[in-house]
């Protein structure tokens, strides 16, 4: 007999085993594949595909320039408009120099005076402060009848303020929160420029003093919180003496409030808006809006800014089925934009209905996602808050992104870097006082300076800060 050969079906079984093998493996390593593009995607994250700040894009890339295109010139451009200050008035100024020439400087001869050719130069400058010191003298006084000692009573605003008056202690609150100075750059300042020397734990009693000054005004907008029609808020990272706590920051149409607190979910919102907050809250998507939305029955304005980058990064990522998915709902969006920047043109029931129309077209798109794990994330997400998306359309007032809560928040991010944070609570109570101070002082385009002098005068003749809103919003 011959030597024993395999079967034609035996060779088939054998290779059909190893095809399958082969096709598990390619199976296991396209997951690999898609698993390693979606962890690519994620890192590659900046501030234009999700919530990261744009301190964040370490290196941002230059947009593509066109060669043929023209490079711009350094500095003004053709056609731009030219900017000057206005001149002092003549009340203001303080010395009048006129400049004359008796002959020509050329020839000697006779000169002629055209006055309505003359040249103004005005320039201003600053003179060593003045520093005022005033000496108290106490008298002592014995009494023979009830045998004790008695001093003559100081005035109020020198018992309170102590080596500090009311004009110097407004200005060292001054440089510490709206310049964002370190107690050591207030001290060289007042060393150097003021010509006097302070201990640091004086300047520290100064601040105390201003918390103290700036606290009915901070707890007057507190209180108001809850009852305003519309606040966005949002949150950052504080550190305090080594661990992280959260600046919260409320903004509502009249003014800005922040509070330092521990915790960063939905009892904050619950103590400070409270648990039958009326008005609408504009904030991200964070859970703990969400919660707070859900167990007090708030109505939200999550911020569409936010979602815009969600859907962003849903074109980033590998799968086709996820960037088609979100080029939809980019696309969509787009054009409720383009509404809603026409609304002054269009105005009336005709912008009510074609942003609803436009609304309808988002969450269509939204929910008809496809399989993927990234694409029904967020088909749950317009599932479940949707229309939370869209309360600007029908609630005037509301606008469609946090970005008023943002803006407001971000000088508070750059004192954070500056001052590392607090180490106590007296400091935590005077962030968040000063903070006040200077969101809702811009708001209102009012002088930091003045309000803080003014709120400090009061506290020296124990009356009380000024309110930090416009009287008319008061009545």
């Amino acid at each position: 007999m011959g030597k024993h050969t395999k079967k034609p079906c035996d060779n088939c079984e054998s290779l059909q085993t190893q095809v399958f093998a082969l096709q598990t493996r390619v199976d296991a390593l396209l997951a690999v594949v898609v698993q390693l593009g979606e962890q690519l995607a994620a890192a590659r994250k900046t501030s234009a595909t999700s919530s990261k700040p744009p301190s964040s894009d370490i290196v941002k890339p230059k947009p593509p320039t066109d060669e043929n295109s023209d490079k711009r010139s350094i500095g003004g451009q053709i056609g731009h408009h030219k900017h000057e200050r206005m001149p002092f008035p003549p009340e203001q100024i303080t010395d009048f120099v006129d400049h004359r020439l008796h002959v020509c400087p050329c020839c000697q001869g006779n000169l002629e005076h055209n006055e309505s050719l003359d040249r103004i130069i005005q320039q201003v400058d600053i003179t060593t402060p003045a520093l005022t010191i005033e000496q108290h003298t106490r008298r002592a006084y014995w009494c023979d009848t009830c045998r004790r000692s008695y001093f003559a009573p100081l005035p109020l605003h020198i018992d309170k303020g102590g080596l500090v008056g009311p004009r110097l202690t407004g200005l060292i609150a001054y440089l510490k929160g709206p310049c964002h100075a370190s107690y050591s750059t207030v001290r060289t300042f007042l060393r150097d420029v003021a010509r006097v020397t302070i201990a640091r734990s004086e300047v520290n009693n100064i601040i105390k003093k201003v918390t103290e000054a700036l606290a009915v005004p901070y707890t007057e907008l507190l209180q108001m919180l809850p009852n305003e029609a519309f606040v966005n808020v949002d949150e950052t990272g504080h550190p305090c003496n080594g661990d992280n706590w959260w600046t919260w920051c409320f903004r509502a149409e009249l003014y800005t409030l922040y509070r330092i607190d521990p915790y960063r979910h939905a009892e904050v919102l619950m103590d400070i808006l409270g648990k039958d907050f009326a008005g609408v809250l504009g904030c991200d998507y964070f859970s703990a809006y969400r919660r707070y939305m859900k167990e007090c029955s708030v109505r939200v304005q999550f911020c569409l800014a936010h979602l815009i980058r969600d859907v962003k990064f849903l074109i980033t990522l590998p799968d086709a089925q996820d960037r088609q998915y979100g080029e939809r709902l980019r696309t969509t969006l787009k054009e409720m934009f383009e509404v809603f920047h026409q609304r002054e043109q269009i105005g009336g029931p005709e912008l009510q209905t074609r942003l609803k129309m436009a609304r309808t077209r988002v969450l269509q798109a939204g929910k008809n996602a496809p399989a993927t794990r990234h694409a029904q994330n967020m088909a749950r997400r317009f599932e479940t808050h949707g229309e939370s998306y869209f309360t600007f359309i029908t609630t005037p007032g509301v606008g469609p992104t946090n970005n008023l809560a943002e803006q407001a928040i971000r000088f508070v991010v750059i004192d954070r870097h500056i001052t590392q944070g607090t180490r106590s609570e007296g400091g935590q109570r005077w962030n968040e006082r000063i903070w006040t101070v200077i969101a809702t002082c811009v708001q209102h385009g009012k002088s930091v300076h003045d309000y803080l002098q003014e709120a400090v005068d009061a506290w020296f003749r124990n009356g009380t800060a000024p309110s930090l809103l416009p009287t008319a919003a008061k009545e």
